[in-house]
């Protein structure tokens, strides 16, 4: 049974975290380091302790810089880390293989049997199909035949044509594509540099990859929460596009960019979410949905797969377009240089990144949790959110999340749904 004394009233104030800085003086704060974890993690103890690093599993290769959508949402162009302008718009050809020959030691230092190669942007489409077969190929050739390869895209799919997925599933590429729900929700905020919006031509690639001969390609749908937006008319919408997966994610925001909310709306978020949790469990889970389904296991005790909830260590890496080697690039929605290692793959093992207080502080799970948080009971399916929406100036990411509350009523809810049915299918069992 689901102990329901475990279950917490969400509806109450969510503590935020002391700033430390005054009034008027946040982007100061912004431009010191942040105090945890580079002040206050301290990593000799904790090896001391036996903790040992988890190796990376994840990279995303940022094959392309650019992007040919302007989506006012986004945390590579509209946040502040402008850090892309600095970078070749390509990734070039001697960036591309020393990255391949870093994974490749990687895996074999490391013995791995799996990882996942993720192709990102920008727009990972803006590469070109050859360069991307070439990348693929280098990649195969590098990597020791006991570790599989799983190969992913995820696109804008405005560039997403028939001809192009003919080669992605010859080339074993599944293909993520990023929609928001119904044509007048998604166009508000996707559109192209012209200010056009961008559904139209998502949908006509969606639906090519529903179709049979590509249903091989097709990886699922990712869609930004907006509370403005009706949740189960943008669920429906997705729905229709027939997914194998949908996530939903929050918008990156934090305690110095808190996230936009109705007026009077404190759980925006969750509310949006619970309706389409509804639609979806009443239905029998028609289809995958990595946050309900995240939450679900966590709560019954499994571990978490992405990083919105659980505490599962994070083994995923970034290489920018110049060979940099980067924490994962939501960071750039908190602070200019916050993804920054100092680190490249021109320059420096793969294994270095691992000493790294901000990858560090991502593998040590309730460690890296604030006060509060552990004094919270569903601390562990929350996991304290995405490590990115804990931020705030000057003490840095030990903190409450900025959707703190929108957690714990989600979670909350899900688990009395889940609690009520487990509950009755024990009934039924004694019958």
């Amino acid at each position: 049974m689901i102990d329901p004394a475990v279950m917490i009233d969400a509806g109450g104030p969510v503590p935020a975290p002391a700033l430390g800085v005054a009034a008027g003086s946040v982007d100061e704060g912004h431009r010191r380091a942040a105090a945890w974890p580079y002040a206050e993690l301290d990593i000799a103890a904790l090896r001391a302790s036996g903790w040992r690093p988890t190796p990376v599993r994840e990279f995303i290769l940022k094959i392309h810089q650019r992007c040919n959508l302007a989506c006012d949402y986004c945390y590579v162009y509209e946040s502040a880390d402008q850090s892309w302008r600095d970078r070749p718009a390509a990734m070039p050809v001697e960036v591309r293989q020393a990255a391949v020959a870093a994974i490749g030691t990687h895996v074999r230092r490391h013995e791995l049997t799996r990882i996942r190669i993720v192709l990102h942007g920008g727009e990972p489409l803006l590469y070109g199909l050859d360069r991307i077969a070439a990348l693929i190929a280098e990649v195969r050739a590098g990597v020791p035949a006991t570790c599989a390869v799983e190969f992913g895209m995820q696109t804008n799919a405005v560039l997403l044509t028939a001809p192009a997925l003919v080669r992605l599933r010859e080339l074993g590429v599944v293909v993520g594509v990023s929609v928001d729900g119904v044509e007048a929700d998604h166009d508000r905020h996707r559109v192209t540099r012209a200010g056009k919006g961008s559904f139209a031509s998502v949908s006509r690639a969606l639906g090519l990859l529903r179709s049979p001969e590509y249903q091989a390609v097709y990886g699922g749908l990712l869609c930004t929460v907006s509370p403005e937006s009706d949740p189960i008319a943008c669920y429906e919408q997705l729905l229709a596009f027939a997914p194998p997966l949908i996530d939903f994610l929050l918008p990156h925001a934090n305690w110095a960019y808190p996230p936009s909310r109705p007026a009077g709306s404190p759980t925006a978020y969750a509310d949006w979410l619970i309706a389409v949790f509804d639609r979806w469990y009443d239905a029998g889970g028609p289809m995958r949905v990595r946050i309900f389904e995240d939450v679900i296991n966590l709560l019954l005790g499994g571990p978490s797969r992405s990083e919105q909830a659980g505490l599962s260590p994070a083994a995923i890496c970034v290489v920018e377009s110049d060979g940099a080697l980067e924490q994962v690039d939501a960071l750039k929605s908190t602070y200019a240089g916050a993804c920054a290692t100092g680190l490249n793959v021109l320059t420096d093992d793969l294994d270095r990144l691992l000493e790294h207080p901000g990858v560090i502080a991502r593998q040590i799970g309730v460690q890296a949790l604030s006060d509060d948080c552990l004094a919270c009971p569903i601390h562990r399916v929350c996991g304290g959110g995405h490590y990115a929406h804990r931020y705030a100036p000057v003490t840095g990411f030990r903190n409450t999340s900025a959707y703190c509350a929108d957690m714990q009523k989600l979670i909350n809810y899900i688990w009395k749904r889940l609690d009520a049915d487990v509950r009755r299918l024990a009934v039924w069992g004694k019958a």
